[in-house]
């Protein structure tokens, strides 16, 4: 399984943004770049909007999975994805109409991912009808809002049985990905029971070395 290594820059030095990108926009480096969105209100946490996001494109040619932790996604997509946002991700939850939003974003060219809370069931997804329009299911193994959280350990099975159920329904196209508490312990049961995204934010951020971390990262899961 060929794993892809999402650095957040929630844990990033935000004094340092640019800078702190560049040390993993490298050979081997990050495979996209994770781009955490809270509103204060669907999280406890505030965090950056779109002109941060265009800012940043700027100056870097990596991935950009902009994840909307936002109580109204929609009235949000729109400006993220003239940032330069290549992928956008959202809570089920909190879309009114699903298939309105993901069908949006598939007609501009923008990847799709949902994202789910530790305590939101795999069926939200609704994966029976809009499986075709999914990309990415992000399986949140820490309730949402602060980097540096500890994994939340029923995450791999939740993980497993996501992974069985797309089998089920012949949606191999859709990637699971896994935000939260993601390290050197954890990355390597992720990956087993099906995860091929991982995001890190402090396993990458808090070393000396983000793009030795990467590197490390991505050889205990192969």
């Amino acid at each position: 399984m060929n794993i892809q290594i999402a650095p957040s820059i929630l844990s990033a030095d935000f004094s340092k943004l640019g800078e702190d990108i560049q040390k993993v926009e490298q050979l081997n480096g990050a495979d996209l770049l994770h781009i955490d969105v809270m509103d204060g209100h669907y999280v406890p946490n505030l965090t950056i909007g779109p002109c941060v996001v265009k800012s940043l494109r700027k100056s870097s040619k990596l991935f950009f999975e902009s994840h909307l932790m936002v109580t109204n996604p929609d009235e949000l997509i729109d400006d993220f994805v003239k940032a330069g946002s290549d992928r956008i991700v959202v809570h089920p939850e909190t879309c009114l109409h699903l298939h309105r939003t993901l069908s949006k974003l598939k007609d501009q060219g923008i990847q799709t991912g949902l994202a789910l809370n530790p305590s939101t069931p795999i069926e939200l997804c609704s994966l029976e009808y809009l499986g075709e329009l999914i990309d990415v299911i992000t399986i949140m193994s820490v309730n949402p809002g602060f980097p540096a959280q500890k994994f939340i350990n029923f995450s791999v099975n939740k993980i497993a049985t996501l992974k069985v159920r797309l089998n089920e329904l012949k949606l191999s196209h859709i990637q699971i990905e896994v935000d939260g508490g993601i390290n050197k312990e954890t990355a390597p049961l992720v990956t087993k029971v099906g995860a091929s995204i991982l995001v890190a934010g402090n396993a990458v951020y808090n070393t000396d070395n983000p793009l030795q971390a990467i590197k490390e990262l991505r050889a205990i899961c192969d």
